[in-house]
């Protein structure tokens, strides 16, 4: 537990100045890019004060100057910051409603431009995150999501939302499947005492929504390729 004290001592003594300096930038110039490398790097540094290495593969699999979707499972609350910033360029993601009311932080998810979903998972909230979705897709910036729509406790799959296929099936763009693990040690769901490790994320070739006629296809085949990446307990 004193490890994660001392994360987050270090994460919030780099983050006053740089929110001091950022983002009143990012608000008045909407030029996000500064503030979201200086909360990329903020990550890694806490990662690093944490005994928390990660190692990266495939990234030359991800295809350059296309908005892409990222799929990974999920296996702790590491995942979202080590994922993201990793990814090659900018990503968007999705987000509980509720993040957003948070102060700073909320106000920072919407400038990065962000998506809030709602917890119920109405078919009319779904629809009008897919639309934000889309909209961001078109400006050029990635979404990473992660499909299982929440962590999984044991770090075995689970099943798949459909939201992300939907999505995927309507734009066209690439699936990039991601492969996460060694997380689920190092901060386990119920948990807040992170635990020295490796983390590894592995980014997969380019699924392309085109080559399948519904998206339940398109969902076993992600699945498939993220289940590769994994250690076998993990797969089902």
């Amino acid at each position: 537990m004193i490890l994660s004290i001392l994360v987050f001592v270090v994460i919030l003594v780099l983050s006053i100045p740089s929110a001091i300096i950022f983002i009143p930038l990012a608000a008045i110039t909407d030029w996000v890019a500064p503030l979201y490398n200086v909360v990329c790097f903020i990550v890694s540094v806490g990662y690093f004060v944490g005994g928390i290495r990660i190692r990266v593969e495939g990234r030359e699999n991800v295809p350059r100057g296309r908005a892409c979707i990222f799929m990974a499972n999920h296996v702790s609350n590491l995942d979202p910051p080590a994922l993201i910033s990793r990814i090659p360029g900018r990503s968007s993601g999705f987000s509980k409603r509720a993040v957003f009311n948070m102060p700073l932080f909320g106000y920072c998810l919407k400038l990065g431009e962000f998506i809030p979903v709602d917890r119920l998972g109405t078919a009319a909230g779904a629809q009008k995150s897919v639309g934000a979705a889309k909209r961001i897709l078109d400006k050029g910036l990635h979404i990473t999501t992660f499909v299982e729509g929440t962590r999984s406790r044991d770090g075995r799959m689970l099943p798949f939302k459909k939201g992300p296929f939907y999505l995927a099936m309507q734009t066209g763009a690439p699936c990039i499947p991601v492969s996460i693990y060694g997380t689920e040690t190092m901060l386990a769901k119920g948990s807040f005492a992170i635990k020295p490790g490796v983390a590894h994320i592995i980014f997969h070739a380019p699924v392309n929504p085109g080559d399948y006629a519904t998206r339940e296809e398109l969902s076993q085949a992600v699945r498939e390729v993220i289940a590769s990446g994994l250690p076998e307990w993990m797969r089902t």
